[in-house]
């Protein structure tokens, strides 16, 4: 393969005498660019030379006056460069630039029958053929628009769902068009993504060895040779390269296209055999004459095409339990497994290699026109058209019928009770399942025929008939007429997701509930109640994790999996500021996937809105908006002391949030309409508990550690959409969080600031104390998360090098970091008990007449204080409390107690002063108690600013020696900001704490209820059952069954209800 040349006399005598073959890679490189110069760039022969063709001339004439000097002809040279005479040799420029012409007309012509984005020929693809630069037309538009997909072309849906830019294309070098099948594949993947495993091929421009237009091996059409006949074998591929044997693009119809690489690709041709030879070959390999089923039982004349699609093409039988391949074909599962075994993994039809676990079954409308194929029964006599489906069991039945009477002898042979000598044969009953099964399975398979002949193969309906009939027979009328009620529908037994609501909502153990269980059954005679583990099952579906769900762009260090139950609330934290271990207790659940549950239990609400305010689906493109109340409260001691609990208190915290409504702005409207509302947002059933933790609330440190990955994941989820399925289609959700849902110890371990005892009395403005109690209405809310962060910084670093008082005054009490942003409000449940303290203070130093005296004992205070309780116990049968709650507020806070009060206090004037305040009081109270105080009470918000300052005034004067100097937080908050929080947010009672304090006593019942060794299994039951208690779905459940209790007493004791309602019917009568 090396040539070697004589030295020359001329310039070129220095070149090496070895030469490169004419057919090395830089030879045909130098071949393809000479060709491509010579019928590109050479001028037709009326045209005059430019001074680039001149010097490019002068050049070869030069190379020719070389060559002659060397002895060696043009022919030669032309011959040693192109292996042979060419035809642009012999042809002139005029010739090749036509026939270049011609040959670009012909490769556009090839390309416009094949499609863009699969290569394969548009007239093989049954459907419309559609441009690749075109519109979406209306109906393709609506169709993608209710997907959530807004694109209006189909270059822009192609770049999506196939990930290929088509802008760019040109006809010379592309397709213009696509075939029906991959605009099915777009209209399934909603303009978005693709289900298929299509593999879009890369279009080059036509060439020399265009694969297009010279499908033939260039050796073949070199020479010419004749083309080998191959030997007829199972093997029926040809030999191929390491690099061949990868997944190839079907183009055309007997031509793949090889996956693009570092090497050129080309067009290669399949070894061809005559069908019935290769399937004569491939049936040596099957051997499934005998099991499956011909073609030619088939009734009817049907196309040919038709059914083609139905036949296996291995064996060329009807399809039997069908597996299709990733490029379509589809074979019998045991056919193709045996191919693939001996003959390699390839597709038999189409040679394109496969993995055999790439085989999938095929789609389920298929499958149902492939066992809907009438069938003709071969037996003699018989001729009945059965379904392919029911074939196997009507041929069985023809088996059975011919050897009937031998079974029902063999059947009373071993049916026969007589003593053979062994051991006596057993009961029915005593035996095991397996036992049972043994001795059943002739008739089992009677009921069976018999049930897929006249029942249509409800065999569930055929046994409780026979034991309905059995019941009958033996006079037990009482059970079957239950039996035929379970057969009807009418049954006495309870729905796990009822069962679940009643053991939660009665805080029910496992073993009590088994045990009600159990009791139930043996009393009445019936399954009322569900076993447990149906319980377990409905639990699932109700608790966080089950649902799918996705986020885009995804969350920021947030796992993608959402099957995430019951999480560790100390994962992540080894350890704690002070490098020492935590000793403390959290479980929690992931936000997120919290958020999803919460939405799925909305579901029905959510879906009853949007018919409610008349939105279709395709309206709602633009997604949900979601508000989230966020709940943090202490819960106290929560430790079970039963004679010798631990000297120091077990204290726990709960966070937790509350969905308060879902809005959504339709595509035709400006305005956003409000769908969801949460009717009772201060309950504890719609108070959804997200963390348990082990831990005292004004510990800053472990609580910042504990409450950090919550912080984290809710702040990633703000920048965020939620894709979440919900009433069958994919939906967005955006999310908004409000933590308002704090006291005041809270609120001010969470932005940093300092105790309540502070200067700063205020977590909303920078007021001192003793700015409040003079100026106790004219205040604005000027703190907020970002500015207290600002100030902890200046605390930290403290850059103006000031003493610890300036720089205390510099930050407005700001020492600590803050690291949960809070709303800027007011808690209306705190605000009643913080505001009903100070009231009973009041009334204590009204009775001791304090404005007179100076500085009372505390022996008086405790004298004053005894009396103050006697008399609310004697007029108002309010028992003395140690710590001021909730429900002894609103009783305090009445015109009754002030009443009641007044009689112990000498001085008319004072009592007029205390009735009054009370009076503005209660008519200030709706303004932060309602939900929506511009609907529930527009008065009161009006005169809200008068009343204030009323209510101001006379603490500066009748009350003066009081509040000289100092005032508390709560009355400063309900004096100053109220207005101001109701203008912007709407509403305050809506976002208070109460909800979240009155699942305090949830939590303690709970825990007694789940009592485990472990206080960490404890724990996990408790977040868990406390989650299914704000379950929507089985608080519905529990609505519809309130009178749960007579439904009961009538199951366990039906004869009763029976002649009471005989007895209705006879008095009527």
């Amino acid at each position: 393969g090396i040539c070697y040349f004589p030295p020359l006399d001329g310039p070129r005598s220095s070149m090496p005498a070895e030469i490169p073959h004419p057919h090395s890679e830089y030879s045909q490189w130098k071949f393809k660019l000479f060709r491509v110069k010579s019928m590109e760039r050479a001028p037709a022969p009326s045209q005059p030379l430019t001074a680039k063709d001149a010097v490019l001339g002068s050049t070869m004439s030069a190379a020719s006056i070389i060559q002659s000097e060397s002895g060696a002809g043009p022919e030669s040279v032309m011959k040693l460069c192109f292996g042979g005479k060419s035809k642009e040799n012999v042809e002139s420029t005029g010739e090749r630039v036509d026939r270049k012409l011609e040959e670009m007309d012909t490769h556009m012509n090839h390309l416009r029958c094949l499609c863009r984005l699969c290569g394969t020929t548009l007239r093989k693809v049954n459907g419309l053929v559609h441009e690749v630069h075109s519109d979406l037309d209306s109906r393709d538009k609506g169709v993608l628009r209710k997907m959530g997909c807004k694109s209006t072309s189909w270059p822009e849906v192609i770049l999506k769902v196939f990930k290929v830019d088509v802008t760019g294309d040109t006809e010379a070098v592309h397709p213009l068009t696509f075939c029906h099948r991959c605009w099915m594949a777009a209209i399934r993947g909603g303009g978005v993504c693709s289900f298929s495993r299509m593999i879009v091929p890369e279009w080059e421009p036509h060439s020399s060895l265009c694969t297009l237009c010279f499908p033939k091996k260039c050796s073949f059409q070199r020479t010419g040779r004749k083309r080998r006949r191959s030997i007829p074998r199972v093997q029926s591929l040809a030999k191929r390269s390491r690099w061949e044997h990868v997944k190839s693009i079907p183009v055309g119809e007997r031509k793949v296209l090889r996956p693009f690489g570092n090497r050129q690709h080309s067009f290669i041709l399949r070894g061809w055999k005559r069908p019935s030879i290769q399937r004569e070959q491939w049936l040596n390999i099957s051997h499934c004459t005998k099991d499956h089923l011909s073609t030619d039982l088939i009734s009817g004349k049907l196309p040919v095409d038709f059914l083609y699609s139905f036949t296996c093409l291995v064996c060329a039988h009807l399809l039997s339990d069908p597996l299709q391949l990733p490029c379509g074909h589809l074979f019998c599962r045991s056919c193709i497994q045996k191919y693939t075994c001996v003959v390699g993994s390839h597709c038999p039809a189409c040679k394109l290699p496969c993995d055999p676990s790439a085989l999938i079954s095929p789609d389920k409308a298929f499958l149902s026109a492939l066992y809907s194929l009438p069938l003709l029964c071969p037996r003699e006599g018989c001729g009945e058209q059965v379904r392919l489906e029911s074939f196997h069991k009507h041929i069985k039945d023809h088996d059975l019928r011919v050897t009937d009477k031998e079974i029902q002898l063999s059947e009373i042979n071993n049916n026969l009770l007589a003593s053979k000598g062994g051991r006596p044969r057993q009961h029915l009953l005593s035996l095991t399942r397996r036992a049972q099964k043994h001795r059943l399975r002739n008739l089992k398979n009677h009921v069976r025929i018999f049930a897929d002949k006249e029942e249509g193969g409800d065999l569930k309906s055929v046994c409780m008939t026979l034991l309905l009939l059995a019941l009958r027979s033996g006079n037990e009328h009482r059970q079957a007429d239950e039996l035929e009620a379970m057969i009807q529908g009418k049954g006495f037994g309870l729905h796990p997701a009822v069962c679940l609501a009643i053991r939660v909502n009665t805080f029910l153990s496992c073993s009590q509930y088994h045990k009600l269980y159990r009791t139930v059954k043996a009393i009445s005679g019936r399954q009322i109640f569900q076993p447990l583990y149906t319980l377990r099952a409905a639990e699932k579906e109700l608790l966080p994790g089950f649902h799918q769900f996705e986020w885009q762009p995804a969350l920021k260090n947030v796992s993608t999996s959402c099957n995430v139950g019951i999480i560790n609330g100390l994962s992540g934290w080894g350890s704690s500021v002070d490098d020492s271990p935590i000793e403390t207790i959290a479980r929690r659940f992931r936000y997120d996937v919290a958020l999803v549950s919460a939405l799925k239990d909305l579901e029905e609400d959510i879906m009853e809105g949007l018919r409610e305010k008349g939105l279709e689906d395709s309206a709602c493109t633009s997604g949900f908006n979601v508000m989230i109340k966020e709940c943090c409260d202490g819960m106290g001691d929560v430790n079970e002391k039963h004679g010798g609990g631990p000297v120091v208190p077990e204290k726990a915290v709960r966070f937790s949030f509350t969905i308060m409504s879902v809005s959504v702005i339709a595509d035709d409207d400006e305005k956003e309409a409000t769908i969801f509302t949460e009717p009772k947002p201060n309950s504890e059933l719609s108070c959804k508990p997200l963390c348990l933790i082990f831990v005292d609330e004004s510990d800053h440190e472990t609580l910042t550690a504990l409450l950090g990955p919550i912080v984290a994941e809710r702040n990633a989820m703000k920048n965020s959409r939620l894709i979440l399925s919900l009433g069958g289609l994919p939906r967005f959700f955006s999310f908004q969080f409000r933590g308002t849902g704090y006291d005041e110890k809270m609120v001010r371990e969470m932005e940093g600031l300092e105790a309540s005892g502070s200067t700063y009395i205020c977590t909303l403005c920078d007021s001192s104390r003793a700015q409040a109690s003079q100026n106790m209405v004219l205040h604005s809310i000027t703190r907020c998360h970002e500015e207290n962060l600002e100030r902890y910084e200046i605390w930290r670093t403290n850059p103006f090098s000031e003493s610890i008082e300036e720089l205390r005054d510099r930050v407005k009490g700001v020492t600590a970091k803050p690291f949960m942003e809070t709303q800027p409000t007011l808690d209306a449940l705190h605000c009643d008990i913080g505001n009903a303290t100070e009231f009973y203070k009041i009334f204590q130093d009204e009775i001791g007449e304090v404005y007179r005296k100076g500085n009372p004992s505390r022996e008086e205070r405790h004298s004053w204080r005894s009396a103050l309780d006697k008399q609310l116990r004697k007029k108002m049968k309010l028992k003395p409390v140690m710590r001021m709650n909730g429900n002894y507020a609103r009783r305090l806070m009445t015109l009754e107690a002030v009443d009641a009060v007044c009689e112990l206090v000498p001085s008319e004037e004072r009592r007029e002063a205390l009735r009054e305040l009370m009076r503005l009081y209660l008519q200030m109270k709706p303004v932060w108690r309602a939900t929506c105080p511009a609907k529930e009470c527009p008065d009161q918000l009006c005169r809200y600013s008068f009343n204030s300052q009323r209510f101001a005034g006379i603490l500066s004067t009748a009350f003066k020696y009081r509040y000289n100097g100092k005032i508390t937080n709560y009355l400063h908050k309900t004096l100053a900001h109220v207005p101001e929080i109701v203008e912007r947010d709407g509403s305050i009672g809506a976002w208070a704490s109460e909800g979240n304090e009155s699942a305090n006593k949830l939590f303690r019942r709970f825990r007694k209820m789940n009592a485990r060794q472990s206080k960490i299994f404890e724990l996990e039951d408790v977040l868990k059952h406390h989650w299914l208690y704000t379950s929507k779905y089985l608080q519905k459940f529990m609505e519809a069954h309130k009178d749960s209790v007579e439904a009961l007493q009538a199951t366990i004791d039906p004869l009763e209800k029976l002649d009471d309602d005989m007895t209705l019917e006879a008095n009527h009568f």
